[in-house]
């Protein structure tokens, strides 16, 4: 069903993973779709080339979204292309690993730049460019709703995104635009699953319902839904997206 048709979507860090899963489908449901990348200009790429191989459409545009100026260029730049933004998907995120009392200063910061700012950079770029009713979806954490060693950094940049989401939806309401955060549990991604051993990758399937981690494909259902105006009465709200994991 082609839910969003007319309707300009643009998705941080969509280059791989979840990200370029929720791309396809944002894109498949109609609407056109710009691509935000850091660094992965290839990868970006193939995505493009995928959503138009299926007839949709869809371009790349790199910008770090820790760096204001990079995301109020993205902002322009996408509304120059497009005419507009109807739909911000705040993906990019950064996740390190490691004890608190392990973490370095540069671990800590890079983590707050890309979760935290980068967030805060879009939200703030959005309270004016982002069309009239217009959708605004930011990702945070299932590892927020339980205590899991190594993650304390990047929980704490995650529930600063949740507050985030629910301050700026108060924020942008009369302006009719929706602002949600979305918790994804572990996902079967690359970036997740990498390093892991497959035992500790069962041992999480094992917390959901359905003895299975997520799919990226589980994560872009709900994206899709959340951007259209289905969903428009939902607001200022974090759903989780984990199989009852937590």
């Amino acid at each position: 069903m082609k839910n969003l048709r007319n309707k300009v979507a643009l998705i941080t860090g969509a280059s791989r993973g979840i990200g370029a899963e929720v791309a396809v489908h944002l894109a498949n449901a109609g609407a056109k779709v710009i691509i935000n990348y850091s660094g992965s200009y290839e990868a970006a790429g193939e995505v493009v080339q995928h959503i138009k191989a299926n007839g949709g459409d869809a371009i790349t545009m790199q910008a770090d979204v820790g760096s204001s100026k990079d995301v109020k260029k993205l902002f322009e730049d996408a509304i120059s292309y497009y005419g507009k933004i109807d739909v911000l998907i705040n993906n990019a995120g950064v996740m390190i690993n490691t004890l608190i009392k392990d973490t370095t200063d540069e671990d800590f910061t890079k983590q707050m730049d890309v979760n935290v700012k980068g967030v805060f950079n879009t939200l703030r770029e959005a309270a004016t460019k982002l069309s009239e009713n217009g959708s605004i979806i930011n990702f945070s954490t299932s590892v927020n709703r339980i205590m899991l060693p190594t993650y304390g950094p990047y929980v704490a940049s995650k529930a600063a995104v949740e507050q985030l989401t629910r301050v700026f939806a108060k924020e942008v309401g009369s302006r009719g635009i929706n602002v949600n955060s979305i918790s994804p549990g572990p996902t079967n991604t690359e970036l997740f699953t990498k390093g892991k051993p497959e035992a500790v990758i069962n041992r999480l399937a094992s917390l959901s319902a359905f003895n299975r981690i997520g799919e990226p494909e589980d994560i872009a259902r709900i994206v899709v839904f959340l951007a259209s105006d289905e969903a428009k009465w939902i607001s200022a709200q974090n759903i989780g997206v984990n199989g009852a994991m937590a």
